[in-house]
C-alpha cells in the first residue's frame, strides 16, 4: 500500500483545497452555474460526493458495487447522481461529501496490496482510483472556481493528473473510433511550484508535446481550450492528439470554447 500513499495524501488536499472553495457559500452562490452546461456549484460537488460513494463500495463490497453498476443507465447515471444530489440542502450536501470522502480515503488505505478494485471501466488498482478520484475533484473544482470567478494557485499534485492524461492517450482515440498511434509520444511539462521538468515517454520519440503541466492538465481534462493555452506538438500525430486528449473516461463532451485572445 505504501506506493498509493503519496496520492491518497494529495487527494485529501485536493479535497480540502476545493472544500475551502465552497464551505462559507450562500445558498444563492451554491446555485451559481458552472461551465458545464445545465450543472450548478451544488452539481459539481454532488457529483464528486456520487462518485466518491460508489468507490466507496468497490473499495469495501464489490458484490454491492456491481449491482449498482448493473442498474446504471449508461448515458445518464452521472447526470442522475449529480441531480440527486443538487437537490439537496448546500449544508446537507457538504456534509455528505465530506463524510464520503473520507470514508472513501480511509477504506482505500486498508484495500489489500495488489487488489483491483471493480469499476464501469476496467478494474484499477488503488494508485489508480485514487489518481483518478484526484484527477476528477481538480477538474471539477476548476468548474467551480471559474464560476466564482477565482484563479487557483496551481500545485505540484498536477503530476497525477498529467500523468493519466498523458497515460489515457490511446483511450482518446478509441472512444472516438479511431486507431491510436503505435509508437510512444514524448510529453515534456514544467513544474508550476519549481520549473522542473516532468517527462514521460521515449527521450528521442518524433511525435512530441511540451509546454506547462498547467495548460496540459486544463487540456487534458478538457477545461480550456487548446488555443488559450501554451501547449505545444511536434508532429502531426502529435498535433491530432492534442485536438482529442482527454483524462477521464466516457464520451469527450464538448469542451470549453476559446476564449480568444491568445495564450491563457
Amino acid at each position: 500500500m505504501s506506493d498509493a500513499l503519496p496520492v491518497l495524501d494529495d487527494l485529501r488536499a485536493e479535497s480540502e483545497e476545493l472544500d475551502r472553495l465552497v464551505a462559507g457559500l450562500s445558498e444563492e452562490r451554491w446555485a451559481l452555474v458552472t461551465p458545464a452546461p445545465g450543472w450548478t456549484i451544488a452539481h459539481q460537488i454532488a457529483h464528486l460526493a456520487w462518485t466518491d460513494r460508489v468507490a466507496l463500495l468497490a473499495a469495501t463490497d464489490p458484490g454491492a458495487f456491481a449491482t449498482e453498476a448493473a442498474k446504471a443507465a449508461p448515458d445518464s447515471f452521472v447526470d442522475e447522481g449529480a441531480e440527486k444530489g443538487a437537490g439537496l440542502p448546500p449544508a446537507e450536501l457538504l456534509d455528505r461529501w465530506r463524510t464520503g470522502r473520507e470514508a472513501l480515503g480511509q477504506a482505500l488505505r486498508e484495500v489489500p496490496h495488489g487488489t483491483r478494485l471493480p469499476w464501469y471501466g476496467p478494474p484499477m488498482a488503488v494508485p489508480s482510483m485514487a489518481t483518478a478520484r484526484l484527477m476528477e475533484t481538480w477538474a471539477h473544482g476548476q468548474d467551480v472556481a471559474d464560476a466564482l470567478g477565482v484563479r487557483r494557485a496551481p500545485t505540484d499534485r498536477l503530476r497525477h493528473v498529467a500523468r493519466i492524461g498523458v497515460r489515457a492517450r490511446d483511450f482518446a482515440y478509441a472512444v472516438r473510433g479511431l486507431t491510436p498511434p503505435a509508437e510512444e509520444f514524448r510529453v515534456e511539462l514544467t513544474s508550476p511550484v519549481t520549473g522542473e521538468p516532468w517527462t514521460y515517454g521515449p527521450e528521442d520519440a518524433a511525435q512530441r508535446v511540451s509546454g506547462p503541466a498547467l495548460d496540459f492538465c486544463l487540456l487534458v481534462t478538457r477545461r480550456a481550450h487548446r488555443a488559450d493555452l501554451t501547449v505545444r506538438a511536434e508532429g502531426a500525430d502529435a498535433e491530432r492528439w492534442l485536438d482529442i486528449a482527454q483524462a477521464f473516461a466516457g464520451p469527450p463532451g464538448e469542451g470549453r470554447a476559446a476564449r480568444g485572445g491568445g495564450t491563457r
